[in-house]
């Protein structure tokens, strides 16, 4: 994906969360994966604000503790700061991530999201849904449905981070 599919993905996906949640827009709230997700959160949020002149709080949520593969890692873990400047308890929740893989993410996302309250709802906004899951998880609202391998990884870039907004598959380096 360029900038540009990426900046329609995200407002359709706008479009569809207000399409979906209009009898909820007073307690919708957006929460986004660190390290991306939060990006694309907030960029919904700017999204939903020029479409429906309606302001969401939107916060973000670190996963790293809530892992089911935490202790699989070799390597020094890092962990991020939660920032949700809000009570999400009643809240109408979207839950946003770059990619969906095998689900794991998304299922430490909500663990960690119980642990501030307790939503109405919680839905998932994903920009690229990439197959093979592990879980029973699926994405309410989809940017783009990417069929890859498992050889195959998503690298979604955004200009907040790195200047450019592009989503790529590569194929991993056999070891």
């Amino acid at each position: 994906m360029n900038a540009e599919e990426i900046r329609r993905a995200l407002l359709r996906i706008a479009h569809e969360i207000l399409e979906h949640n209009h009898k909820h827009i007073d307690d919708l709230v957006l929460v986004g994966v660190k390290s991306r997700g939060d990006i694309l959160a907030h960029r919904i949020a700017e999204n939903l604000e020029r479409i429906e002149n309606i302001e969401v709080d939107v916060g973000a949520i670190d996963v790293t503790l809530y892992r089911d593969d935490i202790n699989l890692h070799e390597t020094q873990i890092q962990v991020n700061s939660t920032e949700l400047p809000f009570d999400i308890t009643g809240k109408w929740v979207i839950l946003v991530d770059e990619v969906l893989y095998t689900g794991r993410t998304v299922r430490a996302a909500m663990d960690a999201l119980m642990d501030f309250g307790r939503p109405a709802a919680i839905q998932l906004a994903t920009l690229i849904d990439r197959g093979h899951r592990e879980l029973p998880i699926a994405s309410d609202y989809v940017g783009k449905n990417v069929p890859t391998s498992r050889k195959e990884f998503v690298r979604v870039q955004l200009a907040e981070e790195s200047g450019v907004d592009s989503a790529v598959i590569y194929e991993r380096d056999e070891e």
